[in-house]
């Protein structure tokens, strides 16, 4: 004899909800207990979103600038996270940003010119999906800058960052951080997708092969760019839904939106 589950009255709100039944109804083959799961999940993002709202509200109001660096390994879910914080919140007061290699011109320039150009005006909040810590992993993994310009970035970051800091900008620095396993997964999955395949770059076939030197890169760049100041939050995610509920949750305990009592 097949003994049935027993749900909680909880439980049996959650799948009686307009959203329970959705989520139900999304697959041929009813799961319950993975339903409830991403029923939890969309609740709790619904209600961070309604929060990120209130934020931007406040930046917007009091004329505040934030720039949040989203960095990880390819296939992290860097994107999908940014697109998850920015669903709902006014585009006129945002911009995300996904910087392609630099033109010649601003190979010219000082390495943080390019990304200067893009900071926040009062009232604006700025998305980078990957930023000027390119040059910490990605550009020395794949020698796309000299050994004397990564010494120098390196030289010069924390200055950088401290001088926003005291200019009145709220710098939140995320770093997304998957396994060798759950990197090779994403990676078959997108290959396999006709929708996905386009996201495939030549740099992500790569990554699999040069995991120990992104490794090594990255463990540098925390030793040397974890400050007091400017510190990073580094996220398991592995598990896409817990990434982005976290990141989330940093944002909104880092930027004291709410009115103290």
């Amino acid at each position: 004899m097949i003994l049935k589950k027993m749900f909680t009255q909880e439980e049996i709100d959650l799948l009686n909800s307009d959203l329970g039944l959705y989520t139900l109804l999304q697959n041929k083959k009813i799961n319950t207990e993975k339903a409830l799961e991403e029923i939890r999940y969309l609740s709790e993002l619904k209600n961070k979103q309604r929060e990120l709202i209130k934020l931007q509200n406040w930046v917007i109001e009091n004329d505040q600038k934030v720039v949040v660096l989203f960095e990880g390994r390819d296939a992290a879910g860097k994107s999908g996270a940014i697109r998850r914080i920015t669903e709902y919140i006014n585009p006129r007061h945002f911009k995300t940003f996904a910087l392609k290699i630099p033109t010649p011109d601003e190979r010219k320039q000082w390495f943080f010119q390019r990304y200067i150009n893009r900071l926040p005006k009062p009232g604006e909040i700025v998305f980078f999906d990957r930023s000027w810590y390119n040059r910490a992993v990605v550009e020395p993994v794949n020698k796309f800058c000299t050994n004397s310009e990564y010494e120098l970035f390196l030289s010069q970051v924390n200055d950088f960052e401290q001088m926003l800091v005291q200019s009145n900008t709220f710098l939140i620095k995320l770093y997304f951080s998957i396994s060798k396993e759950e990197q090779a997964k994403r990676f078959n999955e997108i290959q396999n997708d006709p929708l996905k395949r386009w996201k495939m770059t030549p740099l992500d076939q790569k990554a699999q092969e040069l995991w120990e030197e992104y490794t090594k890169y990255k463990q540098k760049m925390f030793e040397t760019t974890h400050t007091k100041i400017a510190h990073w939050l580094i996220i398991d995610a592995d598990k896409k839904s817990t990434a982005r509920l976290m990141a989330i949750t940093h944002i909104l305990e880092t930027i004291p939106y709410k009115k103290k009592v």
